[in-house]
């Protein structure tokens, strides 16, 4: 096979995915061209368009679907027989249906809870009956195979068809993938991740941290002069609101031999709230004041509102020249006219209930407000209780630099669709401005809200050629073994577990650490469980640290569970080796002090 001929980005959205690329073989950065990628997918029954962005959808099969897909409603041009709806189709259709809609693929590919193997989407779909009556399912993994799968299909059969067929050096497969996750996936979430780019046929998808992506993205946008706008000692925050996350970043540019540099030095929690939860408020408040009216919404309504609300929503953003949209949801019964409710959203409601709501003034010393506990709650996605995204802000800045001042960014980039409206970017620059005695932050320039990350990601495939400055960032948390203490039984005293660092934060792809020092006892040829954590914030731990103490910094990540291979119940002394892959995974290795065995601890995700 010869030379890959492009550099593809794929920012997997949780509600839209996007693709760029430009060609490998670019000599200067300053020629490379960094286009969007229009991908073919159903927009309506038996309707096949060219979108520069995939909804983040699955529809999977019922009935009556199966019977679109056999007179070709579900057909696509590479696949007449298709019968799995992805895309703008599926999410449109799922407003009727949304027991049949796989959404947020992503944000279940880290959730702790449940085994993200385990065909569970869509989490409310129907499960009594059998076949498609009872209805199909699909994993986290697999949902998001789907997608990624979708995507290739329809660049093979856009970029890689010839008058002689299909060029194989032409195919997606063959090409230098760089897939974006957000910052605070942890190690599980993002070997996830590669589980499902390689369903999908890219097997070698290189992973790239989203906000990075986005800081990308404005480099190669600047046509070089990004050096301008920047300066030694800046510390430049990206925050990044999407459909269904808010991610934050901070970045510091530094000098070295006359030379800037960049290097990403924290990252904050997974939060889910974002564009999902603005939608589903403005669902809320149009539906209180169509209950003045008398017209009330039952939860089949209230669904195919907060799907409206949305689609409206982004029109309002997208258009400042607009006041107001109608918003209509289909009614029950006969006696409405044309089977619809209509309603109206206005600039003013959106402005109110997203500043307000979402953006509220506050102090920096606050933190999000915990929400009070039902004795039982229903299971699902693992939203914020807060849905204040300023508080999480706050949060994620209370930290020290090395002469215990508390961080403060020089400069904010902002990334995603809700970062769009004008109102929440002034929003968020005057209140990180009242936080600081310093003179105004200023906002650096995006170039593109919905497409940056994308097209960042193939940015980085040349900054990887050598071809570009590169962040320096690596791990976004360190991580942790749990190690039962060496102690003598105490009668009603639990057993002490102590937290071993195993990668400190920062640790760069492609490097590998080992704990040769300490000799450790490794149980095998029986049920054996580990505990994986990590930390965000404790960022100064180094490879071997062993805590007693950690009280709330450190979190379970996973636990691994398994039989490891060798004499049961045998005790070997063995070393720990850890690699982080050139691919953005890490790998962690027991390592015999006898022989040359090897057992390689894989992460187990299954329900907690």
């Amino acid at each position: 096979m010869s030379d890959p001929v492009y550099l593809i980005g794929i920012d997997l959205g949780t509600t839209n995915s996007v693709v760029a690329y430009t060609e490998a073989g670019t000599d200067r950065i300053e020629e490379a061209r960094i286009r969007i990628f229009d991908i073919p997918q159903i927009v309506d029954a038996g309707v096949v368009e060219m979108r520069p962005a995939l909804p983040s959808f699955v529809l999977v099969p019922e009935p009556s679907d199966v019977a679109d897909g056999a007179d070709g409603a579900l057909g696509l041009p590479w696949d007449a027989s298709n019968r799995l709806a992805v895309g703008e189709y599926a999410r449109i259709r799922g407003e009727e249906i949304p027991h049949r809609l796989i959404a947020s693929s992503k944000s279940w590919l880290c959730n702790t809870l449940v085994d993200r193997n385990a065909s569970i989407l869509p989490w409310e779909g129907a499960t009594s009956g059998t076949g498609a009556a009872r209805g199909e399912k699909m994993s986290p993994v697999e949902s998001s195979a789907a997608i990624l799968a979708h995507i290739r299909d329809a660049w093979n059969h856009v970029m890689a068809v010839t008058d002689s067929g299909i060029d194989d050096d032409l195919r997606m497969e063959h090409q230098l993938v760089y897939l974006t996750v957000p910052a605070s996936f942890d190690a599980v979430a993002r070997e996830l991740t590669v589980t499902a780019a390689a369903a999908a046929g890219l097997s070698h998808a290189t992973l790239l941290e989203e906000p990075q992506a986005a800081f990308y993205a404005w480099i190669g946008a600047s046509d070089g002069h990004w050096r301008d706008a920047v300066k030694p000692g800046d510390l430049i925050l990206v925050c990044d609101v999407g459909g269904g996350t808010s991610d934050f970043s901070l970045i510091r540019v530094g000098e070295e031999a006359g030379d800037l540099t960049l290097e990403r030095i924290a990252v904050g929690n997974h939060l889910l709230v974002g564009g999902d939860n603005m939608d589903l408020a403005l669902a809320y408040r149009l539906s209180g004041q169509l209950a003045e009216k008398g017209t009330r919404l039952d939860t089949w309504q209230m669904n195919g509102l907060w799907q409206s609300c949305r689609r409206t929503k982004e029109r309002l953003l997208a258009d400042p020249d607009i006041d107001s949209l109608p918003v209509s949801v289909l009614g029950r019964g006969t006696s409405l006219i044309g089977g619809t409710i209509t309603t109206e959203l206005t600039r003013a409601i959106v402005d109110e209930v997203l500043r307000d709501g979402f953006f509220p003034p506050c102090a920096r010393a606050d933190k999000p407000q915990a929400a009070a506990r039902a004795g039982i709650q229903e299971f699902g996605l693992s939203f914020e209780a807060d849905a204040a995204i300023t508080r999480h802000l706050a949060a994620f800045l209370d930290r020290r630099d090395d002469q215990d001042n508390l961080i403060t960014p020089t400069a904010v980039l902002f990334n995603g669709g809700v970062m769009k409206a004008g109102l929440l970017r002034e929003r968020i620059v005057s209140i990180l401005t009242d936080w600081t005695s310093k003179d105004n932050i200023r906002e650096i320039g995006a170039i593109d809200y919905d497409l940056a990350v994308a097209r960042g990601a193939a940015f980085y495939g040349l900054a990887r050629q050598g071809k570009g400055i590169r962040i320096r960032g690596g791990l976004g948390r360190s991580y942790y073994i749990g190690i039962a203490a060496a102690m003598p039984a105490v009668p009603g005293m639990p057993s002490l577990t102590k937290a071993l660092c195993v990668a400190p934060f920062g640790m760069e792809a492609g490097s590998t650490a080992q704990i040769t020092d300490q000799t450790f006892v490794l149980a095998v040829g029986q049920p054996v469980v580990f505990d994986f954590l990590g930390s965000t914030t404790r960022q100064e731990d180094a490879v071997g640290a062993v805590l007693d103490d950690w009280n709330e910094e450190i979190e379970a990540v996973t636990t691994i569970e398994t039989t490891l291979e060798g004499e049961t119940g045998q005790a070997i002394p063995v070393t720990l080796e850890l690699e982080v892959t050139e691919v953005g995974t890490l790998e962690l290795y027991c390592a015999s002090k006898t022989d040359d065995r090897k057992w390689k601890l894989e992460f187990n995700v299954r329900e907690q």
